[in-house]
């Protein structure tokens, strides 16, 4: 599942009339770029989820075919946020363990690597990365067991959040169809040692600001310069 239905607030000007999983680098757009990598990685089923001009996501990928993908997409009347997001769009995920990706993220994860989670003894497997100048602080740490946890007195061993995870259909179970983050189902499952995770230490940017989006572009330009 990719989650592209963001507002793109800190995107603008550049999202006025663009949902940011749009944005340009190099020749192809951010969610595109996205695709490519999952279908590599032996994804054959996507479901997007949208809201601000969710209608030109649809539009620039069709139905996926030239992704050698078959996408769906979980339309928003009003946003959801991630958790609720992703409950909505649980009845076209196939799978009950999947693989949630956030579409604003510029990676060269390999995500073949990405294993099921059972929903019993794990409910989600998140992938951690450095903490960049914007987010010194972290989000979670890995214990030596693999598991991850929220402990505010191990910041220094906190690293952040990827946006990628696999997630299990139990982690949301019972939940109804509202607005939700899904930090703190994350936090509870925590608690319960029900989360894995891993440390990504390739390349990982956080697209979040036009500055960042130039940052991308010139990598890009630099490797094709190559």
């Amino acid at each position: 599942m990719i989650l592209a239905a963001g507002l793109g607030k800190r995107m603008q000007p550049l999202t006025a009339d663009l949902p940011k999983p749009l944005l340009k680098v190099g020749e192809k757009s951010l969610i595109e770029h996205q695709l490519d990598r999952l279908s590599a990685a032996g994804v054959t089923g996507v479901v997007i989820n949208h809201f601000y001009l969710g209608a030109k996501i649809e539009e620039a990928l069709g139905d996926g075919s030239r992704f050698g993908l078959e996408i769906e997409y979980s339309r928003e009347a009003i946003r959801l946020e991630t958790a609720g997001g992703i409950i909505k769009s649980l009845p076209k995920l196939r799978d009950d363990s999947f693989i949630v990706v956030n579409s604003d993220i510029w990676t060269d994860f390999d995500f073949s690597k990405l294993e099921p989670v059972d929903g019993k003894d794990r409910l989600a497997h998140l992938v951690l990365v450095a903490n960049a100048e914007h987010h010194p602080h972290g989000d979670f740490y890995i214990d030596e067991d693999g598991r991850v946890h929220e402990d505010h007195e191990a910041r220094d061993q906190r690293l952040t959040f990827s946006g990628i995870s696999v997630m299990h259909k139990n982690l949301f179970a019972g939940l109804p169809i509202q607005p939700r983050s899904h930090v703190p189902l994350l936090q509870e499952a925590m608690k319960a040692d029900k989360v894995s995770g891993e440390v990504h230490s390739g390349l990982w940017i956080d697209v979040g600001t036009p500055e960042r989006l130039q940052e991308v572009n010139r990598l890009v330009e630099a490797d094709t310069g190559d």
